[in-house]
């Protein structure tokens, strides 16, 4: 089984969250386009969704399942995407989409986060991949050498603006061994927007494809 195929299994698998009359938190990436596909064959019996990015928004409004802006809805009952990594504890990096900030948006107004992906995510120690943060762009050269005191090799990701009109920065070399407390400290740097650990709003169901099959983790 591919890499793909193993996705579209955690993404079709979330679909049992998924409660009829419901607005739906949805993320961004490769394994989240196939959840979406997947809404789109109940979208007659929710209400709608609520996209963390542009690209989901327009591969939703082309199912015709409707979009709600996230200031429409006081919660949603689950959110649901993907990562780049996930630890033992749910703990998780993301941002590889240059989504994070609005991920975080959205994880944060919803009760239950639904994390799919396939079995290559999974790690010990976060920080194999490169760690995303999201950066105000006059702040950027500030920001990354604040980043080398904490131990990191940032790297601007050439190309890329955020859906915020803002800027990412990678930070290689990292082994995260306390993403809570590294998520505080790189948070509270001015021109930070937010990073893309994911450790103090972690996932609460794991769904993770594999060549046998969606294993799901409550």
């Amino acid at each position: 089984m591919t890499q793909d195929e193993m996705k579209k299994e955690a993404g079709w698998a979330a679909l049992k969250y998924v409660e009829k009359g419901s607005i739906v938190g949805v993320g961004t990436g490769s394994t989240v386009n196939h959840f979406i596909d997947a809404l789109g064959t109940m979208k007659e019996e929710i209400k709608g969704a609520v996209s963390s990015s542009v690209a989901s928004t327009e591969r939703l409004k082309e199912l015709e399942i409707e979009v709600f802006d996230c200031n429409e809805v006081a919660g949603l009952d689950i959110y649901v995407d993907g990562a780049d990594e996930i630890n033992a504890d749910r703990e998780m990096i993301k941002g590889g989409g240059a989504a994070l900030t609005r991920e975080k948006i959205v994880a944060a107004i919803s009760d239950k986060f639904i994390c799919i992906v396939d079995n290559t995510k999974a790690v010990d120690v976060l920080g194999e991949f490169p760690l995303p943060v999201e950066v105000i762009p006059m702040a950027r050269s500030y920001v990354a050498r604040e980043l080398v005191k904490l131990g990191g090799d940032p790297v601007y990701r050439e190309g890329c603006t955020t859906d915020n009109g803002n800027v990412i920065l990678d930070i290689y070399g990292l082994k995260i061994t306390n993403p809570k407390d590294l998520e505080d400290k790189i948070n509270a740097l001015p021109g930070v927007v937010t990073v893309g650990l994911f450790a103090h709003r972690g996932a609460d169901v794991v769904i993770t494809g594999t060549a046998e099959g969606a294993k799901i983790e409550e």
